[in-house]
């Protein structure tokens, strides 16, 4: 397989693979290369470097272990802050958070629960509002 970088004559910059540099050359003498933003078949290969493997070693792969221990610390950081200094609204979280926006109510950090329509339309609407990140999972109950 090789990939070329390719652009067309509205200057649309893109990629493809073709099997062989013959496979290009057929398709694009046969008109079966197109720009996939505007459609135009004027398509023609640009300079591209080669991708060559070096011989040094790459970096280890991650603890992705550590990755995933250090994501949920920081979730549980952000509920816990969230729980101890925004007002729970339960579910009337979409007509106080739309209050608010609207300056119907008073100006405050709020959290509650909301269907995804209500999300939806809050979002919709302008009205800034992000889903908590989930409570923690008790360690005795985790698969």
């Amino acid at each position: 397989m090789i990939r070329y970088a390719l652009a067309c004559d509205h200057g649309h910059p893109f990629e493809a693979w073709f099997g062989s540099s013959s496979d290009y050359d057929d398709q694009a003498a046969r008109g079966l290369v197109e720009c996939p933003f505007c459609g135009s078949r004027a398509v023609q290969k640009q300079v591209m470097a080669p991708a060559v493997s070096g011989t040094r070693k790459s970096a280890p792969a991650p603890d992705l272990s550590k990755v995933q221990a250090m994501m949920m610390e920081a979730a549980r950081e952000v509920r816990s802050h969230v729980e101890a200094n925004f007002d729970y609204v339960g579910d009337s979280f979409a007509k106080e958070a739309r209050d608010i926006h609207e300056g119907r109510s008073e100006q405050r950090e709020i959290y509650g629960e909301a269907t995804p329509a209500e999300v939806k339309k809050l979002k919709e609407d302008g009205v800034p509002c992000a889903p908590l990140p989930p409570a923690p999972v008790d360690p005795g109950k985790a698969n």
